[in-house]
């Protein structure tokens, strides 16, 4: 029979040799779809600094915040800007606020997009979560922060299937050999909106138009995007009306180690091999690990950059948003140094993805245990290690953050939902943890004490998925197996080759 190592091989017309493809589309659509996410999430922590003001009175944790109007004359109702002391214990309420929305659709939202399909899951809860972006500023207005914090709580519920929908999609649409080019392209767009929010989000809120054009403008780009996903998405490949033969084929043929199952045939989820086995479990742990350590610099950066370095907000958003861009471009580059990796036949799937994973962990470990360190009046060495801590974490994009279609092609999307709604219970947790500690905001001890839970969770993490991790189709992925589907499903690796 033919195979698409065959296929490969001969050099047939299949669209492996095409630079651009459907399956091309409906990743660069994913970037832009986790372009809009992650700048939602990230609008706040730069639109607190601007809305805050030192506070004059005395703030309870149970009192709202009043609002003290601004003196400047605005023609432009919608825009006009109020300005809010909370202290810091209300900044990480909201800060957290999302996040406790956002883990509770993780699981159900794998499972639908399983299911029934990624395209309408993530039509329609983008669509919910640029209205609630808009009405973020009126809802502040109205309710004072908690009422805020109830509308990042459902904007999170909103965007909980965002990161199982994708795995599920990638799992249909991801040849084994390009997985993890695919996949960055899809999840290097979280880089891109959040460089974008942080760079330009200064300007926004210091503009005629004040700080709530950063949730306006950053609402209306979600309705544009939702426009281009249902013209021209599709769950899977086989549903796509624009697809070429040729292209389907070569999909069809390569996407899965071992037989993929259709929507109407899977399985039901095997919920206890799944929790027992130590591929999984190291997955999970070096999830949350990572996810703890994340987002704790990347909700806190703003903060920080302001209190120990004395970086203005329009200073400080275009110094934050350095980190994001050298990991965006270090995301393109690691996935090149992959395929020369790979050209060596005596370097396993395995040796990758642990490979990849240990420079995305360790090495931002050291760096953050250096920047405690950085003097207060060296501020070009402190955005160095600032960068390099969060830059290179892109190269987990070809470590774990893939893992999860390796072990299970079908159960991609449970997986990725298990696993992301656990470390973001972390990422939840994370502010909350910084406001416990950070007590007084210049005070640098308290933000070294910080950067060591990070540091350790980083060197954890990453030690257990190097021990216990797998990157072999998992038995449980397709329990039943016909001879013809085994067959079909020639186990290839990213290079390839026959991994048996």
């Amino acid at each position: 029979m033919t195979t698409a190592l065959t296929m490969v091989k001969t050099g047939g017309k299949y669209a492996n040799e095409k630079l651009f493809g459907v399956r091309h589309v409906q990743c660069i659509l994913c970037f832009f779809c986790l372009a809009m996410c992650y700048a939602w999430r990230v609008n706040l922590s730069v639109a607190l600094v601007a809305m805050s003001e030192p506070p004059s009175v005395n703030v309870t944790e149970n009192d709202t915040a009043s609002a003290v109007p601004d003196d400047d004359d605005d023609d432009f109702g919608i825009f006009k800007a109020e300005y809010y002391p909370f202290d810091e214990g209300q900044k990480s309420y909201m800060l957290s606020s999302f996040f406790w929305g956002y883990i509770v659709t993780q699981v159900p939202g794998g499972y639908i997009a399983q299911r029934y399909g990624a395209k309408m899951l993530l039509l329609a809860g983008l669509a919910a979560a640029a209205i609630l972006t808009i009405i973020s500023p009126l809802a502040l207005k109205l309710g004072g922060w908690i009422a805020l914090c109830a509308v990042r709580f459902t904007m999170g519920l909103t965007q909980g299937a965002v990161h199982p929908a994708t795995h599920a999609l990638l799992s249909k649409w991801s040849p084994a050999n390009e997985r993890g080019m695919l996949g960055t392209i899809c999840y290097s767009g979280a880089q891109f909106g959040t460089v974008v929010m942080l760079a330009t989000s200064g300007y926004i809120a210091d503009s005629f138009m004040g700080w709530p054009s950063i949730f306006y403008l950053g609402g209306a780009c979600g309705f544009v995007w939702v426009v281009f996903w249902y013209v021209f998405s599709s769950s899977t490949p086989e549903e796509h009306r624009f697809i070429s033969p040729e292209e389907l084929k070569f999909i069809e043929e390569s996407r899965s180690d071992g037989k993929m199952q259709s929507a109407d045939s899977l399985a039901p989820t095997p919920w206890l091999p799944i929790f027992t086995s130590m591929p999984f479990l190291s997955l999970l742990v070096v999830h949350c690990t990572h996810m703890f350590g994340f987002w704790t610099l990347l909700t806190q950066i703003p903060s920080y950059m302001k209190n120990i370095y004395g970086i203005d907000i329009k200073e400080s958003a275009l110094l934050s948003s350095l980190p994001y861009t050298v990991m965006l471009l270090l995301s393109f580059f690691f996935v090149w140094l992959s395929k020369v990796l790979q050209r060596n036949k005596s370097l396993s799937l395995s040796f990758n993805r642990k490979f990849f994973n240990s420079i995305g962990h360790w090495i931002p470990m050291c760096s953050l245990i250096a920047l405690g360190y950085v003097p207060k009046e060296d501020n070009l060495l402190a955005v160095v290690l600032l960068t390099l801590t969060v830059g290179i974490s892109a190269a987990t994009y070809l470590g774990f953050q893939v893992n999860h279609i390796d072990l299970s092609p079908n159960y991609a999307g449970t997986l990725m939902g298990l696993t992301n709604g656990a470390a973001n219970i972390m990422s939840g947790i994370a502010p909350l943890v910084v406001g416990q500690i950070v007590q007084d905001p210049k005070n640098v001890n308290e933000w070294r004490l910080v950067f060591f839970l990070a540091a350790a969770a980083y060197f954890i993490g990453n030690l257990l998925f190097v021990v216990f991790g797998r990157t072999e189709v998992q038995w449980w992925d397709s329990p039943e197996q016909s001879v013809d589907d085994v067959e079909q499903g020639v186990p290839l690796s990213p290079n390839g080759q026959d991994k048996r």
